[in-house]
């Protein structure tokens, strides 16, 4: 039962992403195809903001927009401070079991700022640190990702953009299913045991459980914060590295593998101080 359990869990969150992945990559075949270079030129003017708008949209509540991000980035559409900025502030689970759970509201809205607020300037951090992640020509990944996929991309936008999602989509099904499988045998109570409260630790072993690839880190780490398991200072940690299937989408549809590995450590540290920050700080 434990196996189709895990399926189903892996056919229901991959399904969901379906609709963010297919307009993703139409957008990305549009620019590759259509884009002149007036405009070419405007949306690189307009990466300086990346890393604000970038963290914005990762408030929502969806595993959808860090998959986004991380298409655009292997097309080279957005930096790597924007993407950095979207996988921080991404909230994946988090909202839904709160809201769930009926917690305080104003609790709510600081843990979602601070998200939002952190990630926008730990974006323009690694934009500034990090020039080896910013867009060197826009759209210059796309026909890259097109060759490894060998999409026929000359076919239409409209036809490779669907090659494109359910390639990934496939991969993320099987990931997404073993990660199910994974967390059915271990089980929750079990993290809780190893994670506990302590200061600093907590916060690099949470780290670590966010770097999961799948939606149910999200719902772990808040349910252990909520059962009172887990430190604020390392519930934030979790989600903030937590970027739910965006870290997949990355290490599939990027082709440079030291540099999909440099953005995950990059995400790790991030979100760790940030998890510190929250505890010594007592933003929550």
């Amino acid at each position: 039962m434990e196996i189709w359990d895990a399926i189903l869990d892996g056919i229901i969150d991959t399904v969901k992403l379906i609709p963010f992945l297919f307009l993703t990559y139409l957008v990305m075949e549009y620019i590759e195809h259509h884009t002149s270079d007036r405009t070419r030129a405007a949306i690189r003017r307009s990466d300086k903001f990346g890393p604000l708008v970038g963290g914005l949209l990762g408030a929502f509540p969806q595993c959808g927009f860090s998959a986004a991000a991380a298409s655009l980035y292997a097309g080279r559409v957005i930096t790597g401070g924007t993407l950095i900025a979207v996988f921080l502030s991404t909230s994946d689970e988090m909202l839904p079991i709160f809201l769930s759970h009926r917690v305080d509201a104003g609790l709510i809205i600081r843990i979602l700022a601070i998200k939002v607020v952190y990630g926008v300037i730990a974006g323009f951090v690694v934009d500034f640190l990090f020039r080896s992640l910013n867009v060197r020509k826009i759209g210059a990944g796309i026909h890259g990702i097109c060759e490894a996929e060998h999409c026929d991309c000359e076919k239409g936008i409209f036809s490779s953009s669907i090659r494109h999602t359910l390639s990934i989509t496939l991969y993320i099904f099987l990931v997404s299913v073993g990660l199910n499988l994974f967390l059915e045998l271990v089980g929750t109570q079990n993290l809780e045991n190893i994670i506990f409260n302590q200061p600093v630790i907590g916060e690099l072993l949470a780290g670590l459980i966010g770097l999961i690839p799948n939606c149910a880190a999200s719902v772990a780490l808040t349910t252990m914060y909520l059962d009172g398991a887990m430190s604020a200072g390392a519930m934030m940690s979790g989600l903030m590295v937590g970027a739910g299937v965006g870290i997949l989408v990355l290490a599939r549809a990027n082709r440079n593998r030291k540099e999909s590995a440099k953005i995950i450590v990059i995400l790790y540290a991030a979100g760790v101080i940030g998890g510190l920050l929250t505890r010594f700080l007592r933003l929550l």
